[in-house]
C-alpha cells in the first residue's frame, strides 16, 4: 500500500481526509512530522476555513519547506479546499493579504456570487488527458464549501501553451457566479477546490485515480 501523510498543521477535516484516503488503499498517517512527511510515498494538505489562520498553521510546521522540498524531487503532493488556496502566491481576505507557499501564481479572492457560501454539490468542467477525473462522467457532482476561490489561471493552459518547454497544468473549472478553478493537475502537484472526502463515490474515485496515476499505486 502507498504511504500517505495527511499534514497535521492544526487545521481541520484531518480525520476525514484519512478514512478517505484508507478506503481507497492507503496506509495513512496523520502527523506535523516534516520528516514523514517529505518521505512518505505521497503528502496530503487539507484545510478548511480562513486562508490566513490556514496558512500560519502551515508555517509553524515547516509547510512551505516541505511541500518545496518533495516538489523539488517530484514527489507527490495533494492539496485540498484551503490546502489548495495556499499553494498560490497570496490570499486576499476582508482586504487583508496573506502570503501562501507561491507554487503557482495568483491570488485567492472572494467568489462574485450572489449566495455565499458556495455550499453543496456542483458540477465540474475537466479538461481533456485528466487523470484525476478519470472514469467519471462529465455531469458527476462534487461537494464544496468556500467563499474564496481562484477566480483567474495565471499560467498558461493546455489550450494556450505558449513557448514554455514544460508540460502546461491541466486545470478544471466550476461555476458559481462566476468561473473559478475547481482542481489543478500540474506534475508531482495537485489540488481540488472540492472536498473529495466528502464526495462520496465520485470523490473516492478521484483519489483512487491520484494514488494510481500520480503516486504510481
Amino acid at each position: 500500500m502507498p504511504r500517505i501523510v495527511v499534514l497535521d498543521y492544526g487545521s481541520g477535516n484531518l480525520r476525514s481526509a484519512e478514512r478517505a484516503l484508507r478506503r481507497v488503499g492507503a496506509d495513512v498517517t496523520v502527523t506535523s512530522d516534516a520528516e514523514a512527511a517529505v518521505e512518505a510515498d505521497g503528502l496530503v494538505v487539507p484545510g478548511v476555513g480562513a486562508f490566513a489562520a490556514c496558512m500560519a498553521g502551515l508555517t509553524s510546521v515547516g509547510g512551505p519547506r516541505i511541500i518545496g522540498r518533495r516538489l523539488a524531487g517530484g514527489r507527490p503532493v495533494l492539496g485540498i479546499c484551503v490546502g489548495m488556496q495556499v499553494l498560490f502566491d497570496e490570499g486576499v481576505e476582508w482586504g487583508e493579504r496573506t502570503a501562501g507557499c507561491g507554487e503557482w501564481p495568483g491570488a485567492v479572492e472572494q467568489l462574485k456570487a450572489d449566495v455565499l457560501p458556495h455550499m453543496g454539490w456542483n458540477t465540474v468542467r475537466v479538461p481533456t488527458g485528466s487523470t484525476l477525473f478519470a472514469g467519471l462522467d462529465a455531469d458527476t457532482r462534487f461537494y464544496f464549501v468556500h467563499s474564496f476561490g481562484v477566480r483567474h489561471w495565471e499560467l498558461p493552459d493546455t489550450e494556450n501553451p505558449g513557448s514554455s518547454p514544460l508540460r502546461p497544468p491541466l486545470v478544471t473549472w466550476a461555476h458559481h457566479g462566476e468561473d473559478f478553478v475547481a482542481a489543478v493537475e500540474n506534475g508531482a502537484l495537485a489540488a481540488t477546490q472540492f472536498h473529495p472526502e466528502k464526495s462520496g463515490d465520485a470523490g473516492a474515485q478521484v483519489l483512487r485515480n491520484w494514488l494510481q496515476d500520480v503516486v504510481g499505486a
